[in-house]
């Protein structure tokens, strides 16, 4: 076990890439106990098998069209329309618009990378300095894997072996608690600084907005809706958001032409290689940790400490915020689900339950330094300084924080919907 993850620990350390660090450490590992190379080709296939996962890379393609083809300029002009005569203004309309974009792609990356240039040029030209304009949409886009569809949901239920729409229904709540947090904080804050309101409420503006976001915004209830009908899995319903998504910014918006499609096709490959290719080396370093009997000792250590299940979630949820600053999303999910679902489920709690309490308290990872990945993608589009954009952002970590408690202390908010709606 030591030399599992004291190894992982030095190459992390050294620089290496989080992937190369599991591979060269299992590869390490089975050399050193003499079992066959051949376990890895094996665990690498094994890892990848899940008919769940066809989902990654169809949602991670609808993004990809949604952001070419005109789609999120018409969800943010809607937003803006509906919630601008806040005051904060565009700062709601950033949120509201993450959050309806969340219903489509179900990728904080791909919200920060496409939303997000649209809402931070949208913001600096009303007149919010850069650093909050840029901290805004490096929060709001924390919704994207939360409120269905979502990838990361996806990755968690395949190794759990839990229910992609139970999942789906179960983040709909936090979703929107997230939301109307991060909302609450813009309002203070943009109080304070007297930060511009960006027009009065208008019946036709909103009506027009409508009009022209209507097809877009039908996405989120096509895919809820047909999964919670049976009328298609998650797996398929990527599927279908990628085709309509084609649809609408080749045929009804005109935005993407024949000879975008070879692009966005490749941009698609190379963020589902990656994580694919994550994913198939955490499978080799998750088996030797479960023949370590990793999970077991956890679970031993844990139940050291306390048998209270409050307890034993906070503690779990400070050591996730810890991981989360230094490791990419998917290969946390992939290390610790086998290691941490088994003593969470002795304790009574539902799977399902912690798979929303994890999966948030990752994405809080993103935006925190040293590995928050939003924060260099926002730094980039923003085209303001790493460390601006960490300072800016750290006030938004209290609505997050407030809410991922909520959800970790009140599992009805989490359960409700799946309970209801799927018993």
């Amino acid at each position: 076990m030591l030399f599992l993850i004291g190894g992982f620990l030095l190459l992390i350390i050294i620089g290496f890439p989080i992937v190369f660090s599991l591979a060269i450490t299992s590869f390490l590992y089975l050399q050193v106990y003499s079992i066959p190379l051949s376990t890895i080709a094996q665990r690498m296939v094994v890892g990848i098998n899940n008919y769940a996962l066809l989902a990654v890379p169809f949602f991670i393609l609808a993004g990809n069209l949604m952001n070419n083809g005109g789609v999120t300029r018409r969800l943010f002009r809607f937003a803006s329309a509906m919630v601008g005569f806040i005051p904060g203004g565009l700062g709601h309309a950033n949120v509201v618009a993450s959050m309806i974009f969340a219903g489509m792609s179900g990728a904080a990356i791909a919200d920060a990378g496409g939303l997000g240039t649209i809402e931070i040029r949208a913001m600096k030209d009303e007149g919010f300095d850069a650093n909050f304009s840029a901290a805004v949409t490096a929060a709001s886009s924390t919704i994207g894997p939360i409120i269905p569809p979502s990838i990361p949901l996806v990755i968690y239920a395949s190794i759990a072996s839990v229910s992609v729409g139970r999942l789906f229904l179960a983040g709909a709540v936090p979703g929107l608690l997230m939301g109307v947090a991060l909302m609450t904080m813009i309002y203070v804050i943009s109080k304070q600084r007297k930060y511009p309101v960006h027009a009065k409420f208008s019946i036709k503006e909103a009506a027009l907005s409508f009009a022209d976001g209507f097809l877009p915004l039908l996405t989120p209830a096509i895919i809820l809706g047909g999964i919670l009908f049976g009328m298609f899995s998650p797996t398929e319903a990527a599927i279908i958001a990628s085709f309509y998504a084609l649809i609408l910014g080749m045929f009804v918006y005109k935005e993407i032409k024949l000879k975008d499609l070879a692009a966005i096709i490749l941009e698609t490959v190379k963020t589902t290689s990656m994580v694919i290719f994550i994913i198939s080396a955490a499978s080799i370093y998750g088996w030797l940790l479960g023949r370590e009997q990793v999970p077991q000792g956890v679970a031993r250590l844990l139940f050291a400490i306390s048998e209270n299940p409050h307890v034993i979630m906070l503690i779990v949820i400070a050591f996730l915020m810890v991981i989360g600053c230094f490791l990419e999303t998917t290969a946390a999910l992939i290390l610790l689900t086998p290691i941490l679902v088994p003593p969470m489920m002795m304790l009574g709690i539902d799977p399902v339950h912690f798979g929303l309490v994890m999966v948030l308290t990752l994405m809080i990872g993103l935006i925190t330094p040293p590995v928050g990945v939003v924060l260099y993608i926002i730094s980039s589009v923003a085209k303001v300084s790493f460390e601006d954009v960490t300072r800016a952002t750290a006030p938004f970590l209290i609505p997050l924080l407030l809410v991922l408690i909520l959800v970790a202390f009140v599992p009805d908010l989490v359960m409700f919907l799946p309970t209801w709606l799927m018993g």
